[in-house]
């Protein structure tokens, strides 16, 4: 079952062409992920999945009563007023108090439920974000960069709640992600995307493609060069530098 699909959508911001006849779908219970290099459109288009940024043209189509959980790169939240952990999941109109504990268990953190947000690391403040998402019981997880800034051992255990989710769950995931040395064997397809679709697949189809290699060199060695040079700053693109989560978003 197709749950969301964009068909040949352009966006333009102002004069400038940011995606470029991108077509892309998921389906339940799939994992897609997003890779690209820096200004490439991967923000862009998932905030126009999920009904943030407008269409120029082309078609977007969602499964009727699609539940998305969205996770976003960072979230900016105002350092004078304070905000605890459970009042953040609050926002989630109608949990009880077990129901975000249960939550916050779910994703490692339920110890954290009386700390303030502005006091979390990165790696505790994403699973805070990860666990409202679950609250919506989403027939689709969105994750933007879900583990930026996050050092090795925090990446693999966050990709692990993202499979665990996909299993309980049974949604579909969509996830753009910088972590080229795990998105291989953590996904059942990859678009490579720069304005447009460059190629897309299975894992070993995308990694062996004429178009990927173009992007991102001959192994391990022009993958990191390309994420170290040339950021571009751009509106939908940040730094691939770890960043505190209480940075504003422009």
């Amino acid at each position: 079952m197709t749950l969301i699909a964009a068909d040949n959508i352009n966006v333009n911001v102002g004069s400038k062409k940011i995606l470029q006849n991108v077509s892309c779908k998921v389906d339940a219970g799939e994992i897609v992920t997003i890779v690209g290099p820096n200004g490439s459109g991967k923000s862009t288009l998932v905030k126009t999945l999920i009904g943030a940024m407008p269409l120029t043209t082309g078609t977007m189509t969602r499964a009727n009563g699609l539940r998305i959980g969205y996770v976003p790169q960072r979230l900016a939240l105002n350092a004078t007023m304070p905000m605890s952990v459970d009042r953040f999941m609050k926002l989630s109109v109608g949990l009880t108090k077990s129901e975000r504990l249960a939550l916050l268990e779910k994703t490692g953190v339920a110890h954290l439920i009386a700390s303030q947000m502005q006091d979390l690391s990165g790696g505790q403040f994403q699973r805070v974000l990860f666990a409202r998402a679950l609250a919506e019981k989403p027939h689709l997880l969105i994750l933007d960069e879900p583990t930026q800034g996050l050092d090795q051992s925090g990446t693999a255990s966050f990709y692990q709640l993202i499979e665990q989710a996909r299993h309980e769950l049974g949604c579909g995931v969509l996830m753009v992600s910088h972590d080229l040395h795990v998105v291989f064997s953590s996904s059942d397809r990859v678009l490579c995307l720069n304005g447009h679709i460059c190629c897309e697949g299975a894992p070993n189809v995308v990694s062996a493609a004429p178009e990927y290699r173009a992007l991102f060199g001959e192994g391990t060695k022009g993958t990191l060069a390309l994420y170290q040079h040339g950021h571009d700053h751009s509106h939908d693109e940040i730094d691939d530098g770890e960043h505190h989560h209480h940075d504003h978003a422009h």
